[in-house]
């Protein structure tokens, strides 16, 4: 298991990357719009992880939620595991609380799933499995 990425609620990407990009000089690889969740993505790597800045797209979006209540800040956690539905059954099995009980397809392409914040000691967790190859999230 490693870290995928650290998920960051800002309102604007385009702002946001005033400071990821200009100032630490790390570089937007990959942007995208995740419908389902109302999100706008731009994955920057930086060592063998991601900073995941995410932006709404519509005022009933979690992050939008999220922005509204707490301000901008890290939002997730993203492990990456080899199997998410063996990792998501065996939480499951052990009384964990899931947002996600099955996978969905998050940017990238990959699987996702999200654990609630009740059974981490208060940190949204995601789990990743990358599909097909899928190493990153270049264009």
């Amino acid at each position: 298991m490693k870290i995928d990425h650290l998920g960051i609620a800002v309102k604007e990407i385009s702002s946001a990357l005033g400071f990821w990009g200009d100032a630490l000089g790390l570089e937007n690889v990959h942007e995208e719009e995740v419908e389902d969740q109302k999100v706008r993505v731009a994955m920057l790597p930086i060592g063998e992880t991601n900073i995941e800045l995410l932006e709404p797209t519509a005022e009933d979006s979690p992050i939008a939620k999220f922005l509204e209540k707490r301000g901008g800040g890290i939002h997730h956690i993203a492990v990456e595991v080899e199997d998410i539905a063996a990792s998501l059954s065996k939480m499951k099995s052990e009384g964990f609380r899931l947002i996600d009980e099955e996978p969905r397809i998050g940017a990238g392409g990959c699987l996702i799933a999200f654990v609630h914040p009740k059974s981490t000691g208060g940190v949204l967790m995601e789990l990743v499995e990358k599909q097909n190859g899928n190493e990153g999230y270049q264009e």
